[in-house]
């Protein structure tokens, strides 16, 4: 992917997002900014306009990045079964770094700063449903699934790789999980269900 930025502004947004990563937005400060960028703070005045201007660009290229490689994660050719896609599914978010994860962490601020405005969240959240949802579908023309409300079981497996991959990582520094024991579980729970026969 070509940057869209010149080598000065890419150091003021990678040094921006650091700050936000580490601090959040309260703490980044245009003078904080230039300094971890090394550049001076009217710099980022002639360059950005605004620490607010700033503070958006710098979310929407690292938000921009982030959704590509869910895009990636979530994509099928059509010939995966469903223990293979859900499992590269798991693999590939336990795969991300720890600062493809900080997109999400900015995120969830903004939900609590700004929620009048279409969070970068949401559209995280509809990305995966809307890939799930379609993997779904294809299945049951394929019949290899019972006729099953798609949406519904595309939100109960994002709800359990959103909440036990994604927030995990977000959240708990200490998260230990083996991803492929913990995929073989999930996936045999949503075949076989918890009812004794």
């Amino acid at each position: 992917m070509q940057s869209e930025f010149d080598s000065t502004e890419e150091k003021i947004i990678n040094a921006t997002f650091k700050i936000l990563q580490k601090e959040g937005i309260d703490k980044a400060t245009t003078k904080r900014i230039a300094s971890e960028a090394g550049v001076n703070e009217v710099t980022i005045f002639r360059k950005f306009d605004t620490k607010k201007n700033l503070i958006e660009t710098t979310k929407e290229h690292y938000f921009n990045e982030f959704l590509e490689k869910i895009e990636s994660i979530f994509d099928f050719t059509g010939d995966e079964t469903i223990e293979e896609y859900l499992g590269k599914n798991f693999e590939g978010l336990f795969e991300l770094k720890d600062k493809d994860f900080s997109i999400i962490k900015i995120s969830m601020e903004e939900v609590r700063e700004i929620p009048e405005k279409k969070r970068l969240i949401s559209v995280i959240t509809n990305t995966m449903l809307n890939k799930l949802e379609e993997f779904f579908k294809l299945q049951i023309e394929k019949g290899e699934i019972r006729n099953v409300d798609t949406r519904v079981l595309s939100i109960n497996c994002f709800s359990v790789t959103f909440q036990s991959i994604v927030l995990r990582k977000v959240y708990d520094e200490n998260a230990e999980l083996d991803s492929q024991k913990y995929a073989d579980a999930f996936l045999d729970i949503l075949y076989n269900g918890i009812k004794k026969k």
